[in-house]
Protein backbone atom coordinates (compact mmCIF):
# COMPACT_ATOMS: atom_id res chain seq x y z
CA UNK A 1 0.00 0.00 0.00
CA UNK A 2 1.56 3.22 -1.12
CA UNK A 3 -0.55 5.44 1.09
CA UNK A 4 -2.28 4.87 4.37
CA UNK A 5 -6.01 4.50 4.17
CA UNK A 6 -6.95 7.73 5.90
CA UNK A 7 -4.85 9.73 3.42
CA UNK A 8 -6.18 8.00 0.32
CA UNK A 9 -9.04 9.06 -1.91
CA UNK A 10 -11.26 6.45 -0.31
CA UNK A 11 -11.30 8.04 3.12
CA UNK A 12 -13.99 10.64 2.20
CA UNK A 13 -16.29 7.72 1.41
CA UNK A 14 -16.00 6.64 5.03
CA UNK A 15 -16.79 10.15 6.29
CA UNK A 16 -19.70 10.49 3.86
CA UNK A 17 -21.17 7.17 5.01
CA UNK A 18 -20.88 8.05 8.69
CA UNK A 19 -22.57 11.41 8.10
CA UNK A 20 -25.33 9.99 5.90
CA UNK A 21 -26.39 7.26 8.32
CA UNK A 22 -27.95 9.63 10.90
CA UNK A 23 -28.50 12.68 8.67
CA UNK A 24 -30.75 11.17 6.01
CA UNK A 25 -33.26 9.56 8.41
CA UNK A 26 -33.27 12.66 10.63
CA UNK A 27 -33.94 14.94 7.66
CA UNK A 28 -36.81 12.77 6.43
CA UNK A 29 -38.31 12.68 9.91
CA UNK A 30 -38.00 16.44 10.28
CA UNK A 31 -39.67 17.08 6.91
CA UNK A 32 -42.53 14.73 7.77
CA UNK A 33 -43.12 16.52 11.05
CA UNK A 34 -43.00 19.92 9.36
CA UNK A 35 -45.69 18.98 6.82
CA UNK A 36 -48.03 17.14 9.18
CA UNK A 37 -47.80 19.24 12.31
CA UNK A 38 -49.94 22.36 12.54
CA UNK A 39 -47.97 25.15 14.04
CA UNK A 40 -49.27 28.38 15.46
CA UNK A 41 -48.55 31.33 13.25
CA UNK A 42 -46.42 34.03 14.70
CA UNK A 43 -46.88 37.58 13.51
CA UNK A 44 -43.56 38.47 12.05
CA UNK A 45 -42.65 40.62 9.13
CA UNK A 46 -39.80 38.26 8.15
CA UNK A 47 -40.41 34.64 7.30
CA UNK A 48 -36.85 33.61 8.05
CA UNK A 49 -37.62 33.36 11.76
CA UNK A 50 -39.60 30.22 11.04
CA UNK A 51 -36.56 28.62 9.46
CA UNK A 52 -33.49 29.83 11.32
CA UNK A 53 -33.54 27.47 14.27
CA UNK A 54 -30.38 25.80 15.46
CA UNK A 55 -31.53 22.36 14.35
CA UNK A 56 -32.46 23.55 10.88
CA UNK A 57 -29.20 25.40 10.42
CA UNK A 58 -27.27 22.33 11.59
CA UNK A 59 -29.08 20.10 9.11
CA UNK A 60 -28.43 22.52 6.26
CA UNK A 61 -24.75 22.80 7.19
CA UNK A 62 -24.35 19.02 7.29
CA UNK A 63 -26.02 18.68 3.89
CA UNK A 64 -23.63 21.28 2.50
CA UNK A 65 -20.68 19.29 3.84
CA UNK A 66 -22.09 16.12 2.32
CA UNK A 67 -22.46 17.88 -1.01
CA UNK A 68 -18.83 18.96 -0.89
CA UNK A 69 -17.78 15.39 -0.10
CA UNK A 70 -19.83 14.02 -2.98
CA UNK A 71 -18.24 16.54 -5.34
CA UNK A 72 -14.77 15.66 -4.04
CA UNK A 73 -15.31 11.94 -4.40
CA UNK A 74 -16.71 12.35 -7.90
CA UNK A 75 -14.14 14.71 -9.37
CA UNK A 76 -10.93 14.35 -7.38
CA UNK A 77 -10.65 10.70 -6.33
CA UNK A 78 -8.19 8.70 -8.33
CA UNK A 79 -9.50 6.10 -10.71
CA UNK A 80 -7.75 3.08 -12.18
CA UNK A 81 -7.14 3.77 -15.85
CA UNK A 82 -7.29 0.70 -18.08
CA UNK A 83 -4.56 0.72 -20.71
CA UNK A 84 -6.20 0.47 -24.15
CA UNK A 85 -3.61 1.12 -26.91
CA UNK A 86 -6.15 0.90 -29.75
CA UNK A 87 -8.37 3.51 -28.11
CA UNK A 88 -5.41 5.80 -27.43
CA UNK A 89 -4.44 5.72 -31.11
CA UNK A 90 -8.06 6.12 -32.18
CA UNK A 91 -8.24 2.71 -33.85
CA UNK A 92 -10.56 -0.25 -33.76
CA UNK A 93 -9.23 -3.49 -32.20
CA UNK A 94 -7.48 -5.63 -34.79
CA UNK A 95 -6.19 -2.74 -36.90
CA UNK A 96 -3.38 -3.53 -39.32
CA UNK A 97 0.24 -2.43 -38.90
CA UNK A 98 -0.10 0.22 -41.61
CA UNK A 99 -3.13 1.73 -39.88
CA UNK A 100 -1.25 1.75 -36.56
CA UNK A 101 1.73 3.57 -38.09
CA UNK A 102 -0.53 6.04 -39.87
CA UNK A 103 -2.41 6.85 -36.64
CA UNK A 104 0.88 7.24 -34.76
CA UNK A 105 2.24 9.72 -37.34
CA UNK A 106 -0.99 11.70 -37.20
CA UNK A 107 -0.90 11.96 -33.39
CA UNK A 108 2.84 12.73 -33.42
CA UNK A 109 2.20 15.84 -35.51
CA UNK A 110 -0.33 16.96 -32.90
CA UNK A 111 1.38 15.99 -29.60
CA UNK A 112 5.11 15.51 -30.29
CA UNK A 113 7.29 17.86 -28.15
CA UNK A 114 8.92 19.23 -31.30
CA UNK A 115 5.50 20.19 -32.67
CA UNK A 116 3.68 21.08 -29.47
CA UNK A 117 5.58 22.74 -26.57
CA UNK A 118 2.70 22.24 -24.14
CA UNK A 119 3.96 20.15 -21.15
CA UNK A 120 0.63 18.33 -20.92
CA UNK A 121 0.85 17.36 -24.58
CA UNK A 122 4.41 16.16 -24.05
CA UNK A 123 3.32 14.06 -21.07
CA UNK A 124 0.42 12.55 -22.98
CA UNK A 125 2.67 11.71 -25.94
CA UNK A 126 5.32 9.99 -23.81
CA UNK A 127 3.06 8.14 -21.37
CA UNK A 128 0.20 7.20 -23.68
CA UNK A 129 0.82 7.54 -27.41
CA UNK A 130 4.39 6.20 -27.48
CA UNK A 131 3.55 3.37 -25.11
CA UNK A 132 0.45 2.45 -27.11
CA UNK A 133 2.39 2.43 -30.38
CA UNK A 134 5.15 0.35 -28.86
CA UNK A 135 2.66 -2.09 -27.38
CA UNK A 136 1.23 -2.75 -30.83
CA UNK A 137 4.47 -2.87 -32.84
CA UNK A 138 7.22 -4.25 -30.58
CA UNK A 139 6.98 -8.08 -30.38
CA UNK A 140 7.89 -8.32 -26.69
CA UNK A 141 5.61 -5.45 -25.70
CA UNK A 142 2.82 -6.92 -27.83
CA UNK A 143 3.25 -10.26 -26.07
CA UNK A 144 3.22 -8.60 -22.63
CA UNK A 145 0.10 -6.64 -23.57
CA UNK A 146 -1.76 -9.70 -24.78
CA UNK A 147 -0.67 -11.70 -21.74
CA UNK A 148 -0.85 -9.14 -18.93
CA UNK A 149 -2.82 -6.26 -20.43
CA UNK A 150 0.17 -3.90 -20.28
CA UNK A 151 3.27 -3.54 -22.49
CA UNK A 152 5.58 -3.49 -19.46
CA UNK A 153 4.33 -6.85 -18.24
CA UNK A 154 2.56 -7.69 -15.01
CA UNK A 155 1.46 -4.61 -13.12
CA UNK A 156 0.98 -4.25 -9.39
CA UNK A 157 -2.57 -4.14 -8.10
CA UNK A 158 -3.46 -1.71 -5.34
CA UNK A 159 -6.59 -1.80 -3.27
CA UNK A 160 -7.84 0.66 -0.70
CA UNK A 161 -10.24 0.41 2.19
CA UNK A 162 -12.63 3.24 2.99
CA UNK A 163 -11.78 3.13 6.69
CA UNK A 164 -9.42 5.28 8.76
CA UNK A 165 -6.10 3.93 9.92
CA UNK A 166 -7.08 3.85 13.60
CA UNK A 167 -9.75 1.26 12.77
CA UNK A 168 -7.38 -0.88 10.72
CA UNK A 169 -4.11 -0.73 12.62
CA UNK A 170 -4.25 -2.98 15.66
CA UNK A 171 -0.98 -1.66 17.08
CA UNK A 172 -1.89 0.20 20.22
CA UNK A 173 -5.55 -0.75 20.09
CA UNK A 174 -7.10 -1.32 23.48
CA UNK A 175 -9.09 -4.30 22.28
CA UNK A 176 -6.20 -6.21 20.73
CA UNK A 177 -5.15 -7.92 23.92
CA UNK A 178 -8.57 -9.26 24.72
CA UNK A 179 -9.61 -10.10 21.19
CA UNK A 180 -6.61 -11.96 19.82
CA UNK A 181 -5.51 -13.73 22.96
CA UNK A 182 -8.83 -15.16 23.95
CA UNK A 183 -10.00 -15.86 20.40
CA UNK A 184 -7.07 -18.24 19.97
CA UNK A 185 -7.98 -19.86 23.26
CA UNK A 186 -11.62 -20.18 22.20
CA UNK A 187 -10.60 -22.10 19.09
CA UNK A 188 -8.11 -24.26 20.97
CA UNK A 189 -10.51 -25.53 23.63
CA UNK A 190 -13.13 -26.50 21.04
CA UNK A 191 -11.02 -29.38 19.71
CA UNK A 192 -12.99 -32.60 19.25
CA UNK A 193 -10.44 -34.46 21.39
CA UNK A 194 -11.28 -32.23 24.35
CA UNK A 195 -14.99 -32.65 23.78
CA UNK A 196 -14.54 -36.40 24.30
CA UNK A 197 -13.20 -35.96 27.84
CA UNK A 198 -16.00 -37.10 30.18
CA UNK A 199 -17.76 -34.64 32.48
CA UNK A 200 -18.87 -36.18 35.77
CA UNK A 201 -21.53 -34.96 38.11
CA UNK A 202 -18.95 -34.95 40.89
CA UNK A 203 -16.83 -32.44 38.93
CA UNK A 204 -19.23 -29.58 39.63
CA UNK A 205 -17.94 -28.45 43.02
CA UNK A 206 -14.20 -28.82 42.22
CA UNK A 207 -14.69 -26.90 38.98
CA UNK A 208 -16.44 -24.14 40.92
CA UNK A 209 -13.35 -23.79 43.09
CA UNK A 210 -11.12 -23.66 40.03
CA UNK A 211 -13.43 -21.06 38.48
CA UNK A 212 -13.09 -18.78 41.51
CA UNK A 213 -9.29 -18.99 41.38
CA UNK A 214 -8.96 -18.33 37.63
CA UNK A 215 -11.93 -16.02 37.14
CA UNK A 216 -9.73 -12.99 36.50
CA UNK A 217 -8.23 -14.75 33.45
CA UNK A 218 -11.55 -15.56 31.76
CA UNK A 219 -12.05 -12.12 30.19
CA UNK A 220 -15.37 -11.56 31.93
CA UNK A 221 -16.99 -8.14 31.99
CA UNK A 222 -16.71 -6.99 35.60
CA UNK A 223 -19.58 -4.53 35.17
CA UNK A 224 -21.97 -7.40 34.45
CA UNK A 225 -20.17 -10.12 36.35
CA UNK A 226 -23.30 -12.08 37.28
CA UNK A 227 -24.57 -12.22 33.72
CA UNK A 228 -21.09 -13.08 32.46
CA UNK A 229 -20.71 -15.92 34.93
CA UNK A 230 -24.12 -17.31 34.05
CA UNK A 231 -23.22 -17.12 30.36
CA UNK A 232 -19.94 -18.93 31.01
CA UNK A 233 -21.61 -21.84 32.81
CA UNK A 234 -24.25 -22.18 30.08
CA UNK A 235 -21.62 -23.36 27.62
CA UNK A 236 -21.17 -27.03 26.83
CA UNK A 237 -19.86 -28.76 29.99
CA UNK A 238 -16.85 -30.14 28.12
CA UNK A 239 -15.87 -26.63 26.98
CA UNK A 240 -16.21 -25.26 30.50
CA UNK A 241 -14.12 -28.07 31.92
CA UNK A 242 -11.38 -27.80 29.30
CA UNK A 243 -11.07 -24.04 29.62
CA UNK A 244 -10.88 -24.18 33.41
CA UNK A 245 -8.22 -26.90 33.30
CA UNK A 246 -6.15 -24.92 30.78
CA UNK A 247 -6.47 -21.80 32.94
CA UNK A 248 -5.45 -23.85 35.97
CA UNK A 249 -2.24 -24.71 34.13
CA UNK A 250 -1.62 -21.10 33.11
CA UNK A 251 -2.21 -19.75 36.62
CA UNK A 252 -0.49 -22.69 38.36
CA UNK A 253 -3.58 -23.52 40.40
CA UNK A 254 -3.41 -27.26 39.78
CA UNK A 255 -2.93 -28.25 43.41
CA UNK A 256 -6.60 -27.56 44.13
CA UNK A 257 -7.77 -30.11 41.54
CA UNK A 258 -9.46 -33.28 42.73
CA UNK A 259 -7.91 -36.67 41.83
CA UNK A 260 -10.45 -37.14 39.02
CA UNK A 261 -9.72 -33.68 37.64
CA UNK A 262 -5.99 -34.34 37.94
CA UNK A 263 -6.41 -37.28 35.57
CA UNK A 264 -8.38 -35.14 33.11
CA UNK A 265 -5.84 -32.34 33.51
CA UNK A 266 -2.99 -34.65 32.46
CA UNK A 267 -5.01 -35.76 29.46
CA UNK A 268 -5.58 -32.14 28.42
CA UNK A 269 -1.86 -31.39 28.59
CA UNK A 270 -0.97 -34.56 26.70
CA UNK A 271 -3.19 -33.52 23.82
CA UNK A 272 -2.09 -29.88 23.82
CA UNK A 273 1.16 -30.14 21.75
CA UNK A 274 -0.45 -32.07 18.92
CA UNK A 275 -3.51 -29.83 18.86
CA UNK A 276 -1.36 -26.69 18.88
CA UNK A 277 0.61 -28.10 15.96
CA UNK A 278 -2.58 -28.67 13.99
CA UNK A 279 -3.84 -25.23 14.98
CA UNK A 280 -0.60 -23.77 13.63
CA UNK A 281 -1.17 -25.53 10.31
CA UNK A 282 -4.55 -23.84 10.13
CA UNK A 283 -3.12 -20.46 11.14
CA UNK A 284 -0.43 -20.34 8.44
CA UNK A 285 -2.90 -20.86 5.60
CA UNK A 286 -2.82 -17.63 3.53
CA UNK A 287 -6.02 -15.58 3.65
CA UNK A 288 -5.37 -13.75 0.37
CA UNK A 289 -4.14 -14.63 -3.09
CA UNK A 290 -0.91 -12.76 -2.30
CA UNK A 291 -0.24 -15.16 0.58
CA UNK A 292 -0.96 -12.64 3.34
CA UNK A 293 -3.13 -12.69 6.41
CA UNK A 294 -1.57 -15.50 8.40
CA UNK A 295 0.99 -13.74 10.60
CA UNK A 296 -1.17 -12.57 13.50
CA UNK A 297 -3.08 -15.81 14.09
CA UNK A 298 0.17 -17.77 13.85
CA UNK A 299 1.81 -15.53 16.45
CA UNK A 300 -1.22 -16.01 18.66
CA UNK A 301 -0.92 -19.79 18.47
CA UNK A 302 2.79 -19.77 19.30
CA UNK A 303 2.36 -17.41 22.22
CA UNK A 304 -0.42 -19.59 23.61
CA UNK A 305 1.97 -22.53 23.30
CA UNK A 306 4.65 -20.60 25.19
CA UNK A 307 2.25 -19.76 28.01
CA UNK A 308 1.03 -23.35 28.34
CA UNK A 309 4.56 -24.75 28.44
CA UNK A 310 5.79 -22.20 30.98
CA UNK A 311 2.51 -22.05 32.97
CA UNK A 312 2.22 -18.28 32.63
CA UNK A 313 -1.15 -16.45 32.39
CA UNK A 314 -2.05 -14.81 29.10
CA UNK A 315 -2.76 -11.54 30.89
CA UNK A 316 0.88 -11.21 31.93
CA UNK A 317 1.85 -10.65 28.31
CA UNK A 318 0.08 -7.33 28.53
CA UNK A 319 2.60 -4.48 28.49
CA UNK A 320 2.82 -2.87 31.90
CA UNK A 321 5.28 -1.06 34.13
CA UNK A 322 7.42 0.04 31.21
CA UNK A 323 8.03 -3.53 30.05
CA UNK A 324 6.88 -4.10 26.48
CA UNK A 325 6.42 -7.84 26.95
CA UNK A 326 4.94 -7.57 30.40
CA UNK A 327 5.88 -9.86 33.25
CA UNK A 328 5.52 -13.09 31.28
CA UNK A 329 9.24 -13.61 30.41
CA UNK A 330 10.19 -13.36 34.08
CA UNK A 331 7.38 -15.38 35.56
CA UNK A 332 8.78 -18.42 33.74
CA UNK A 333 11.90 -18.15 35.90
CA UNK A 334 11.99 -19.90 39.28
CA UNK A 335 11.04 -17.92 42.39
CA UNK A 336 9.66 -14.97 40.38
CA UNK A 337 6.21 -13.55 41.04
CA UNK A 338 4.36 -10.28 40.52
CA UNK A 339 5.57 -8.82 43.82
CA UNK A 340 9.17 -9.35 42.75
CA UNK A 341 8.40 -7.80 39.39
CA UNK A 342 7.23 -4.64 41.14
CA UNK A 343 10.50 -4.45 43.06
CA UNK A 344 12.52 -4.79 39.89
CA UNK A 345 10.36 -2.24 38.08
CA UNK A 346 11.28 0.39 40.66
CA UNK A 347 14.99 -0.30 40.31
CA UNK A 348 15.46 -1.17 36.66
CA UNK A 349 14.46 0.81 33.59
CA UNK A 350 12.24 -0.88 31.05
CA UNK A 351 14.96 -0.76 28.41
CA UNK A 352 17.43 -2.47 30.78
CA UNK A 353 15.01 -4.92 32.28
CA UNK A 354 15.77 -7.52 29.64
CA UNK A 355 19.33 -7.36 30.87
CA UNK A 356 18.28 -9.17 34.02
CA UNK A 357 17.95 -12.27 31.87
CA UNK A 358 20.94 -12.18 29.60
CA UNK A 359 22.31 -8.76 28.61
CA UNK A 360 23.58 -7.79 32.07
CA UNK A 361 26.91 -8.96 33.33
CA UNK A 362 26.70 -11.97 35.62
CA UNK A 363 27.93 -10.09 38.69
CA UNK A 364 25.56 -7.19 38.09
CA UNK A 365 22.62 -9.54 37.67
CA UNK A 366 23.50 -11.49 40.81
CA UNK A 367 23.75 -8.26 42.79
CA UNK A 368 20.37 -7.13 41.48
CA UNK A 369 18.69 -10.42 42.39
CA UNK A 370 20.38 -10.61 45.78
CA UNK A 371 20.03 -7.06 47.10
CA UNK A 372 17.01 -5.67 45.25
CA UNK A 373 14.88 -8.79 45.07
CA UNK A 374 16.19 -10.52 48.17
CA UNK A 375 16.98 -13.91 46.64
CA UNK A 376 19.23 -16.30 48.49
CA UNK A 377 22.35 -17.71 46.89
CA UNK A 378 20.56 -20.96 46.08
CA UNK A 379 17.66 -19.10 44.47
CA UNK A 380 20.03 -17.02 42.36
CA UNK A 381 21.71 -20.22 41.20
CA UNK A 382 18.32 -21.63 40.21
CA UNK A 383 17.62 -18.55 38.12
CA UNK A 384 21.04 -18.69 36.46
CA UNK A 385 20.61 -22.38 35.68
CA UNK A 386 17.36 -21.73 33.82
CA UNK A 387 18.80 -18.71 32.02
CA UNK A 388 21.69 -20.86 30.80
CA UNK A 389 19.20 -23.26 29.26
CA UNK A 390 17.59 -20.55 27.18
CA UNK A 391 18.81 -20.53 23.57
CA UNK A 392 21.04 -18.08 21.76
CA UNK A 393 20.72 -17.58 18.03
CA UNK A 394 22.75 -16.43 15.07
CA UNK A 395 20.66 -15.54 12.03
CA UNK A 396 21.74 -14.75 8.48
CA UNK A 397 19.17 -13.96 5.80
CA UNK A 398 19.71 -13.38 2.08
CA UNK A 399 17.14 -12.76 -0.60
CA UNK A 400 17.64 -12.98 -4.34
CA UNK A 401 16.19 -13.94 -7.69
CA UNK A 402 18.03 -17.04 -8.83
CA UNK A 403 20.20 -16.42 -11.85
CA UNK A 404 19.64 -12.64 -11.81
CA UNK A 405 21.28 -9.63 -10.21
CA UNK A 406 18.23 -7.84 -8.86
CA UNK A 407 14.57 -8.32 -8.06
CA UNK A 408 11.87 -7.20 -10.43
CA UNK A 409 8.10 -7.28 -10.33
CA UNK A 410 6.59 -10.79 -10.43
CA UNK A 411 9.99 -12.47 -9.95
CA UNK A 412 10.09 -15.63 -7.88
CA UNK A 413 12.30 -14.56 -4.98
CA UNK A 414 14.28 -17.17 -3.08
CA UNK A 415 15.02 -16.59 0.59
CA UNK A 416 17.99 -18.31 2.23
CA UNK A 417 18.06 -18.29 6.01
CA UNK A 418 20.92 -19.74 8.00
CA UNK A 419 19.89 -20.39 11.59
CA UNK A 420 22.38 -21.43 14.24
CA UNK A 421 20.78 -22.40 17.54
CA UNK A 422 22.89 -22.96 20.63
CA UNK A 423 22.36 -23.36 24.35
CA UNK A 424 25.14 -21.82 26.45
CA UNK A 425 24.76 -24.34 29.26
CA UNK A 426 26.89 -27.45 29.62
CA UNK A 427 24.28 -29.34 31.59
CA UNK A 428 23.79 -32.55 29.63
CA UNK A 429 21.14 -33.82 32.02
CA UNK A 430 18.41 -31.47 30.80
CA UNK A 431 19.63 -30.71 27.29
CA UNK A 432 22.34 -31.82 24.94
CA UNK A 433 24.97 -29.15 24.56
CA UNK A 434 24.97 -29.54 20.78
CA UNK A 435 21.59 -28.70 19.32
CA UNK A 436 20.66 -29.23 15.67
CA UNK A 437 17.29 -29.01 13.98
CA UNK A 438 17.64 -32.37 12.21
CA UNK A 439 20.21 -35.15 12.22
CA UNK A 440 23.50 -34.08 10.73
CA UNK A 441 23.42 -36.43 7.74
CA UNK A 442 19.99 -35.21 6.65
CA UNK A 443 20.97 -31.57 7.18
CA UNK A 444 24.16 -31.98 5.14
CA UNK A 445 22.29 -33.60 2.27
CA UNK A 446 19.57 -30.94 2.25
CA UNK A 447 22.00 -28.01 2.45
CA UNK A 448 24.32 -29.42 -0.21
CA UNK A 449 21.48 -29.98 -2.65
CA UNK A 450 19.98 -26.54 -2.05
CA UNK A 451 23.28 -24.69 -2.45
CA UNK A 452 24.21 -26.68 -5.54
CA UNK A 453 20.89 -25.93 -7.25
CA UNK A 454 21.16 -22.25 -6.36
CA UNK A 455 24.69 -21.87 -7.69
CA UNK A 456 23.89 -23.73 -10.90
CA UNK A 457 20.84 -21.51 -11.43
CA UNK A 458 23.07 -18.46 -11.01
CA UNK A 459 25.40 -19.73 -13.75
CA UNK A 460 28.32 -20.51 -11.43
CA UNK A 461 31.08 -22.83 -12.59
CA UNK A 462 31.99 -26.11 -10.92
CA UNK A 463 34.73 -24.56 -8.77
CA UNK A 464 32.44 -21.86 -7.38
CA UNK A 465 29.69 -24.39 -6.75
CA UNK A 466 32.00 -26.75 -4.85
CA UNK A 467 33.31 -23.88 -2.73
CA UNK A 468 29.80 -22.80 -1.79
CA UNK A 469 28.86 -26.38 -0.92
CA UNK A 470 31.93 -26.76 1.32
CA UNK A 471 31.07 -23.55 3.17
CA UNK A 472 27.53 -24.79 3.69
CA UNK A 473 28.77 -28.13 5.04
CA UNK A 474 30.99 -26.35 7.55
CA UNK A 475 28.01 -24.40 8.82
CA UNK A 476 25.88 -27.51 9.14
CA UNK A 477 28.58 -29.32 11.09
CA UNK A 478 28.67 -26.38 13.52
CA UNK A 479 24.96 -26.75 14.21
CA UNK A 480 23.42 -24.45 11.62
CA UNK A 481 20.57 -25.26 9.30
CA UNK A 482 19.65 -23.74 5.97
CA UNK A 483 16.00 -22.83 5.58
CA UNK A 484 14.66 -21.83 2.18
CA UNK A 485 11.45 -20.37 0.90
CA UNK A 486 10.04 -18.65 -2.17
CA UNK A 487 7.57 -15.85 -2.76
CA UNK A 488 6.51 -13.72 -5.70
CA UNK A 489 7.90 -10.21 -5.78
CA UNK A 490 5.21 -7.53 -5.37
CA UNK A 491 4.80 -4.36 -7.41
CA UNK A 492 7.65 -1.92 -7.89
CA UNK A 493 8.67 -0.08 -4.75
CA UNK A 494 10.58 -0.21 -1.48
CA UNK A 495 9.35 -2.62 1.16
CA UNK A 496 10.22 -3.14 4.79
CA UNK A 497 9.77 -6.80 5.62
CA UNK A 498 10.36 -8.60 8.88
CA UNK A 499 11.84 -11.99 9.65
CA UNK A 500 10.43 -13.56 12.81
CA UNK A 501 11.93 -16.41 14.77
CA UNK A 502 9.58 -17.44 17.55
CA UNK A 503 10.14 -20.11 20.13
CA UNK A 504 7.26 -22.45 20.93
CA UNK A 505 8.46 -23.05 24.49
CA UNK A 506 10.45 -20.17 25.97
CA UNK A 507 8.90 -16.74 26.43
CA UNK A 508 11.02 -13.75 25.43
CA UNK A 509 13.44 -15.69 23.23
CA UNK A 510 11.91 -14.38 20.04
CA UNK A 511 13.99 -12.58 17.44
CA UNK A 512 12.72 -10.05 14.93
CA UNK A 513 14.85 -8.73 12.08
CA UNK A 514 13.80 -5.87 9.81
CA UNK A 515 14.81 -6.23 6.17
CA UNK A 516 14.59 -3.79 3.28
CA UNK A 517 13.52 -5.07 -0.11
CA UNK A 518 13.68 -3.05 -3.32
CA UNK A 519 11.64 -4.26 -6.28
CA UNK A 520 12.43 -2.73 -9.66
CA UNK A 521 10.06 -2.23 -12.55
CA UNK A 522 10.04 -5.11 -15.00
CA UNK A 523 11.84 -4.14 -18.20
CA UNK A 524 10.36 -4.81 -21.62
CA UNK A 525 13.41 -6.68 -22.92
CA UNK A 526 13.49 -8.94 -19.88
CA UNK A 527 16.82 -7.62 -18.60
CA UNK A 528 17.29 -7.21 -14.91
CA UNK A 529 17.55 -3.66 -13.73
CA UNK A 530 16.94 -4.21 -10.06
CA UNK A 531 19.63 -3.86 -7.48
CA UNK A 532 20.16 -4.71 -3.89
CA UNK A 533 18.61 -2.41 -1.36
CA UNK A 534 20.03 -1.40 1.97
CA UNK A 535 21.47 -4.25 3.93
CA UNK A 536 21.48 -4.88 7.60
CA UNK A 537 19.15 -5.91 10.32
CA UNK A 538 17.20 -3.45 12.36
CA UNK A 539 17.28 -3.85 16.14
CA UNK A 540 14.33 -5.19 18.07
CA UNK A 541 12.89 -1.72 18.56
CA UNK A 542 13.40 -0.67 14.95
CA UNK A 543 10.51 0.80 13.06
CA UNK A 544 9.06 -0.81 10.00
CA UNK A 545 6.71 1.87 8.70
CA UNK A 546 9.28 4.28 7.30
CA UNK A 547 9.35 3.77 3.54
CA UNK A 548 7.11 4.32 0.57
CA UNK A 549 5.46 0.91 0.46
CA UNK A 550 4.76 -1.35 3.40
CA UNK A 551 4.34 -5.07 3.61
CA UNK A 552 1.60 -6.68 5.73
CA UNK A 553 3.88 -6.95 8.73
CA UNK A 554 3.82 -4.62 11.72
CA UNK A 555 5.91 -1.73 12.95
CA UNK A 556 7.05 -3.27 16.18
CA UNK A 557 6.38 -6.86 17.00
CA UNK A 558 4.36 -6.97 20.15
CA UNK A 559 2.63 -9.82 21.89
CA UNK A 560 -0.68 -10.89 20.44
CA UNK A 561 -1.90 -10.76 24.02
CA UNK A 562 -0.75 -7.18 24.64
CA UNK A 563 -2.72 -3.97 24.41
CA UNK A 564 0.19 -2.47 22.54
CA UNK A 565 -0.03 -5.40 20.46
CA UNK A 566 -0.64 -6.82 10.98
CA UNK A 567 2.69 -13.79 7.81
CA UNK A 568 4.12 -17.38 11.86
CA UNK A 569 5.97 -20.07 12.79
CA UNK A 570 5.81 -23.80 12.66
CA UNK A 571 6.84 -25.79 15.77
CA UNK A 572 10.57 -25.86 16.34
CA UNK A 573 11.56 -24.21 13.03
CA UNK A 574 9.95 -22.73 9.98
CA UNK A 575 10.97 -19.89 7.78
CA UNK A 576 9.42 -16.66 6.90
CA UNK A 577 11.98 -13.99 6.10
CA UNK A 578 12.39 -11.86 3.07
CA UNK A 579 15.02 -9.37 1.99
CA UNK A 580 17.23 -8.55 -0.91
CA UNK A 581 20.79 -8.23 0.14
CA UNK A 582 21.94 -10.04 3.24
CA UNK A 583 21.23 -9.66 6.89
CA UNK A 584 23.15 -10.98 9.84
CA UNK A 585 21.43 -11.14 13.18
CA UNK A 586 22.78 -12.54 16.38
CA UNK A 587 20.38 -13.04 19.24
CA UNK A 588 21.49 -13.59 22.80
CA UNK A 589 19.77 -15.58 25.44
CA UNK A 590 17.19 -13.57 27.26
CA UNK A 591 13.88 -14.06 28.98
CA UNK A 592 12.48 -10.85 27.57
CA UNK A 593 14.24 -10.34 24.24
CA UNK A 594 16.57 -12.88 22.79
CA UNK A 595 16.86 -15.73 20.44
CA UNK A 596 14.25 -18.22 19.50
CA UNK A 597 14.09 -21.66 18.03
CA UNK A 598 10.96 -21.25 15.97
CA UNK A 599 10.35 -18.94 13.13
CA UNK A 600 7.60 -18.20 10.76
Amino acid sequence: MAASEENSALFPIFILTIMALPLVPYTILKLCRATSKKTKSIHCECSISNFSTWSNLTVVLLWVIMGVLVYYIKHISREIQVFEPFSILGLEPGASDSEIKKAYRRLSIQYHPDKNPDPEANKYFVESISKAYQALTDPISRENFEKYGHPDGRQGFQMGIALPQFLLNIDGASGGYYYFGYKVMDVFIKAAEYMEIPVRRTDGEPLQKVFMSVRSELNLDLKNIKQEQAKFWKQHPALVKTQLLIQAQLTRETEALSPELQHDFKRVLELAPRLLEELMKMAVIPRTTQGHGWLRPAIGVLELSQCIVQAVPLSTRKAAGGFTEGAAPFLQLPHFNEAIMKKLARKVKGSDFSGASGYMALDERNELLTHTVGFSTAEVQDVEMVLDMMPSLTLEVTCETEGEEGIQEADIVTVHTWVNLKHPNSNNVWFSQKVTFMDEATAITAASKAIEETMEGAGANVKETNKAVREALERVKKGSQLLMGKFQAPAEGNYNLICYLLCDSWIGCDVKTSLKLKVSKRTRAGTRGGHVAEEGAAPEDGAEEEEEIEEEEYDDYESEYSEDDEDNKQDRNKKGAVANGSVHRKGSRSSSEGSGSDEE
